[in-house]
């Protein structure tokens, strides 16, 4: 008899009020729940400081949201990005992976996951059994955001605001691709969709009750492998790799 995967209670989101500094974490979107239905509520407390919702095209495919983004100034995050990094992956893709921003190698690039963090998760897809060719892939922030250390560019955590400010992207991307599952890569992709609350490492492999897909579950990024102890990386990408199984499972 197979075992059937424990799903995790909804998510405290009565947190809007509660300042960046205060939490240290990210906003929780209410909006989403809404997104696959055509609404945008939630969006509109995002636009006094800027918001993405004001470049959407009216036309909902990926092709029209990826040329509309290109232009987006909803945040500052655009005045020292190279170019947006849109999403990446067919519209009837029914894995879809999201992370947190795109790194130093893909905002050159203009594409998701091509360094040496998206090397890792082809990897780990690959060995998962699962095609990267199959799956779509974004991130909860479409421009790098980083500070200068003498001639390298140092990755920083965008804030609450910057990702409030793109949430109109992502829901976008969810509304058009409408995946059979969603797989959030690490704290900033989680927290940013299933509240501040969320803890990756309490929750993985586990399915979350959400209505952003029929399912959602949660792992670490791929960098957090990289930037962990070299002697037990052999051990986390065992487990990242397990995370990516149990997704694919559910397809």
């Amino acid at each position: 008899m197979s075992v059937q995967p424990q799903v995790k209670p909804p998510f405290s989101r009565t947190d809007t009020k509660q300042s960046e500094a205060e939490s240290g974490s990210y906003p929780p979107v209410e909006g989403f729940l809404m997104a696959l239905g055509g609404h945008t509520q939630g969006v509109g407390r995002t636009n006094e400081a800027g918001s993405a919702a004001d470049f959407l095209p009216e036309e909902r495919s990926l092709s029209a949201l990826k040329e509309a983004a290109a232009g987006c100034r909803g945040c500052r995050l655009w005045e020292i990005g190279t170019q947006t990094v849109f999403g990446e992956g067919a519209e009837t893709s029914r894995l879809m992976l999201v992370g947190e921003q795109p790194g130093d190698q893909e905002d050159r690039a203009g594409r998701p996951f091509v360094g040496p963090a998206g090397r890792l998760l082809d990897q780990a897809l690959e060995e998962a059994g699962i095609d990267r060719a199959d799956t779509y892939v974004t991130n909860a922030v479409k421009h790098f955001k980083w500070q200068a250390r003498g001639k390298r560019r140092i990755h920083q955590k965008p804030s609450w605001a910057e990702t409030a400010a793109c949430q109109p992207w992502l829901e976008a991307e969810l509304q058009v691709v409408q995946p059979q599952v969603l797989v959030l890569l690490g704290a900033v992709a989680a927290q940013s969709l299933l509240g501040r609350q969320f803890r990756v490492t309490q929750n993985r492999r586990q399915l979350v009750e959400s209505d952003l897909a029929p399912a959602v579950t949660a792992t670490i990024h791929p960098s957090a492998i990289l930037r962990g102890d070299p002697e037990r990386r052999k051990e986390e990408l065992a487990a990242f790799v397990g995370d990516l199984r149990f997704a694919a499972a559910l397809i």
